[in-house]
This record gives C-alpha cells, sequence and structure tokens, in this order.
C-alpha cells in the first residue's frame, strides 16, 4: 500500500507541475504576442509594463514569474521573431530550384522584412535594441543569431565547389551582418527595399563568397 501511495503521489506531483508548465508557456505566448502587438500598433520600441500587463491580461506577479524585468522579455520577443524568421526562410529555401538559390532566397528573404508595414512594424523595434540586448545576454543572443546564420551556412554548404564548413561558417557571418546592415538602415529610414537594391545585395554577397551567378 505504501509503495502505491507513493506512486499515486508522485503522479500528483508530476500532473501538477506538467499543467503549471502549460499555463505557464500560455502566459508567456500571451505576453509576447502582447508585446509584439503594442509594437506594430503604436511605433513604440519599448511599450510600458503598464501597457503590456493591460493588454495581455497578466498580473504583475506572473509576468516576474516568467521574466526577471522588461529587458528579458524583450530579448524572449527578439528570439521568438527570429525563430519565426528562420521558419519563414526555411520555407522559401525549400522551394528555391538550385543550391545557390537557397542562398539567394536567405538574403532576400531577410530584406522582405521591410517590404511590408506589418512585418516592418514588427521587426523595427528589436533590431533597434538588439545591440543592448546583446550586453545584456550575450549568450542567449548569441545562440538566437546562430539559428539564423546556421541556416545560411548549411545553404552555402550544398552549392557545388565549396565544402568547407569554416569557410561556410566565415561567409554566413560575412553575409548576416552585411545583409542585416542592410534591413537596418531601411526599417530605420522607413522606406521599403526597391527591387535593385535587393538585387545588387544578392550580388555583392554571390561575389564576396565566390559564389556562382543563379538569376533564377
Amino acid at each position: 500500500m505504501a509503495r502505491m501511495t507513493e506512486t499515486l503521489a508522485r503522479r500528483a506531483v508530476e500532473r501538477t507541475y506538467a499543467e503549471r508548465q502549460t499555463v505557464y508557456a500560455q502566459e508567456m505566448q500571451r505576453i509576447v504576442e502582447a508585446t509584439y502587438e503594442l509594437v506594430e500598433r503604436t511605433g513604440s520600441l519599448e511599450p510600458s509594463m503598464r501597457d503590456i500587463l493591460a493588454h495581455s491580461g497578466v498580473s504583475t506577479q506572473a509576468f516576474y514569474r516568467l521574466f526577471r524585468s522588461k529587458d528579458e522579455l524583450l530579448l524572449a520577443v527578439l528570439d521568438d521573431g527570429r525563430r519565426r524568421l528562420v521558419d519563414y526562410l526555411t520555407r522559401k529555401m525549400d522551394a528555391a530550384p538550385s543550391p545557390p538559390g537557397r542562398v539567394r532566397a536567405w538574403i532576400a528573404g531577410v530584406l522582405a522584412q521591410a517590404s511590408t508595414a506589418r512585418a516592418a512594424d514588427r521587426t523595427r523595434p528589436f533590431l533597434a535594441n538588439e545591440d543592448r540586448l546583446a550586453e545584456l545576454f550575450p549568450d542567449e543572443q548569441r545562440e538566437s543569431v546562430d539559428l539564423l546564420v546556421g541556416l545560411l551556412a548549411n545553404a552555402l554548404g550544398t552549392v557545388p565547389g565549396r565544402g568547407d564548413p569554416g569557410r561556410d561558417l566565415r561567409d554566413a557571418e560575412a553575409i548576416y551582418r552585411l545583409v542585416f546592415g542592410v534591413l537596418h538602415d531601411h526599417l530605420v529610414r522607413r522606406v521599403r527595399p526597391s527591387s535593385a537594391t535587393v538585387t545588387h545585395t544578392v550580388h555583392f554577397c554571390f561575389r564576396g563568397a565566390g559564389l556562382p551567378e543563379d538569376r533564377r
């Protein structure tokens, strides 16, 4: 009987823990989504805590159970945005007709984040906060960036004639910095990248990485 009681107690604890984890995950997603919506609606680079809590319907106590500070929330939103971008880029790259086309799809897909008002409004604040958050959370920031750099490095590795992981990673880092610099400039100036800008950026990256031209 004692063993059965211990087993049932352990199951109850595990079930309660799982239920709490589900609730916490839901609350965290509500806060992240509320921050996205406020940024998009107001154009503010940093919505106030009062507005975030009111819009998410989450209490102050619940917020600080999930995040130690608003900066930690912004880091979570930035990471969430990057993961969404990785999913978007993966779909675009999977549809590309050739290995160089996958690289082209990555570059064009990143710049597309400034091509529509909704995407630009959601992306602008987090690029603006990127340097500050990188200083506060260097490891978490690097892990988040590595998702995008790794996706591009893998695409470079599929191009015939390369096959050097070290070079692929170095080129991916360089292309990442260049393309996100172009994106940042357009977001700050609130202008969409022209097709000529996208084409020039692609060709510049291809020449720098020694990739064969592929206009498909």
